[in-house]
């Protein structure tokens, strides 16, 4: 089980620092001694937080888990309806799932295959459980048709999300990962909506402008 506290400066700034590196330079390219040396740190004060690069690249994976868990958790709920909860939640999705380089899936895909597998079935778990119980409390708010297939909808979300990274996903050309993303969010509030919750989201659509200045920030 991978451990890993978020309270330690050193090791979030190691962090933060490789995923940088490997963005810059790619996975295969980099050894533990360039990335203590890019990183300024002792090889000593590498191998301290990570035994080798697999270990440090299962770290990464985990931190992002965390940082997601801690960035969902701060949305108030409890003061939120479902389409604000999802506009949210959304947000937060976007910024993570907008960062993951295509070239960087393909290496994790070819050299860590084991690792990217179960980075990814907890990736889609976690967010197939935050859009279910988001279509769950619409239902109850009255925001969201009663009559849904609940599994099947929040499954092609996810399904979705993880398919808008292909190069083949939409076949028109200049078409950027934040329309693709923007058009994919608005046309399942659409699809699951009563009138009621088409009514609101459009006094809160220009909330949707957020997904592309948080990207950028």
């Amino acid at each position: 089980m991978v451990e890993i506290n978020l309270d330690d400066p050193k090791l979030c700034k190691i962090l933060d620092g490789t995923i940088e590196l490997f963005y810059e330079f790619g996975i295969k390219n980099l050894n533990m001694d360039d990335i203590s040396r890019k990183l300024k740190i002792s090889k000593k004060t590498l191998y301290q937080y990570a035994k080798s690069k697999e270990d440090l690249i299962e770290k990464l994976f985990y931190y992002d888990d965390m940082k997601w868990e801690k960035r969902v958790s701060e949305i108030k709920f409890k003061d939120l309806n479902a389409i604000d909860i999802l506009i949210q939640v959304s947000i937060v999705i976007f910024e993570q799932m907008g960062k993951f380089d295509p070239k960087l899936k393909f290496e994790m895909k070819k050299y860590y295959e084991a690792i990217f597998h179960d980075f990814m079935q907890k990736k889609q778990t976690h967010i197939f459980e935050q859009i279910s119980n988001n279509i769950n409390r619409g239902v109850a708010e009255g925001l969201y048709r009663d009559n849904l297939n609940v599994e099947l909808i929040a499954g092609l979300y996810v399904r979705n999300l993880v398919d808008m990274h292909n190069k083949d996903y939409c076949f028109v050309e200049n078409i950027t990962f934040d329309q693709i993303f923007e058009a994919m969010f608005e046309n399942h509030i659409r699809a699951i909506s009563t009138s009621e919750g088409i009514e609101y989201f459009e006094k809160r659509k220009s909330e949707i402008t957020q997904l592309n200045k948080n990207i950028n920030n």
